[in-house]
């Protein structure tokens, strides 16, 4: 896997009259990541990938893809890149598959082989000759996901994909997408206001707000922190007799009891052992200890300040 990443966004600003929509974009995007942009409404995100493809001009700064600049060398980054920038466009009246030999007339070198293996990458063979008029949602994302794929990009950008979809569409998606990066190295970079999604999907993200880089993080650092002390719940019997012996512990604090009967404490991991070394002392059984997850939403709210996504 190459060390170059596949997108760079160096100092990027867009400026429409005396207002930046974008302020001074620097990140980088590797090989095989599935990576995300977060922020409410009005943020730049759509700004920003309408930059990456071309469609929209840089005022300043520049955007490498695979080390071309999509500025000065478009037609050598956008080869790199394939896209849906809102909802996929097919001809309803055609199946899903003349759709693609459609759209593969206008690529160089895209075979009837290339066509057949996007349409089992995307688990389309049993529905691809129907027409498209007749594809739920979710299968014309796929279908959108297929033609974008047909030239082999490095790159594939997602605006908004979950928009429209039912549950089970957005799994089928989020796993399509992991399969995309896990067995084919192909980089995505998807953009979507559903955090509970972003957090099962991503494994960066980079938060904006008011067109301007709050910080790029791991999904990990959200729903697991990176302070020393941490929730974590436990399941004992007798919890009153339990919730005595734990406040004899040094460095426990917010001590209480669930509404399930989980004992819910904060503490530092070091802590955690001599914790329960005291309940089994004082012949209290322990049936479980667990950390309490973070949701993206809460770390989300914790690093903007509280400021809403939607």
């Amino acid at each position: 896997m190459s060390n170059e990443p596949v997108i760079r966004l160096q100092n990027v600003t867009k400026r429409i009259g005396r207002k930046n929509i974008i302020d001074d974009l620097t990140f980088d995007v590797p090989q095989g990541e599935i990576f995300g942009f977060l922020g409410p409404n009005g943020a730049g995100k759509t700004t920003t990938i309408r930059m990456i493809v071309g469609l929209m001009s840089i005022t300043k700064g520049q955007i490498l893809i695979k080390g071309k600049n999509i500025k000065t060398e478009f037609e050598q980054a956008i080869r790199h890149v394939g896209a849906i920038v809102e909802n996929p466009e097919m001809y309803k009246y055609l199946s899903g598959y003349h759709n693609l030999v459609h759209y593969a007339r206008m690529i160089p070198g895209v075979t009837k082989e290339r066509i057949d293996e996007v349409v089992s990458l995307v688990k389309l063979e049993s529905r691809i000759h129907e027409k498209v008029r007749k594809y739920s949602l979710g299968m014309r994302q796929r279908l959108g996901v297929a033609q974008a794929l047909l030239h082999r990009p490095s790159l594939l950008i997602l605006d908004e994909p979950t928009n429209g979809l039912d549950p089970e569409g957005i799994r089928e998606l989020r796993d399509y997408l992991r399969h995309l990066t896990r067995t084919e190295g192909i980089t995505v970079v998807v953009s979507s206001h559903l955090l509970s999604e972003m957090e099962l999907m991503c494994d960066r993200v980079a938060i904006l707000q008011r067109g301007k880089l709050i910080d790029v993080k791991p999904i990990d650092y959200f729903t697991q922190g990176n302070d020393p002390v941490q929730t974590y719940q436990i399941e004992a019997h007798l919890p009153d007799q339990a919730m005595a012996v734990i406040k004899l512990v040094a460095g426990v604090q917010g001590l209480t009891v669930t509404e399930e009967g989980l004992i819910e404490l904060t503490a530092e991991r070091e802590r955690v052992p001599d914790i329960l070394e005291e309940l089994v002392r004082n012949h209290i059984r322990v049936y479980g200890v667990q950390k309490v997850r973070r949701s993206l939403e809460d770390g989300f709210l914790e690093l903007t300040g509280g400021g809403q996504l939607v």
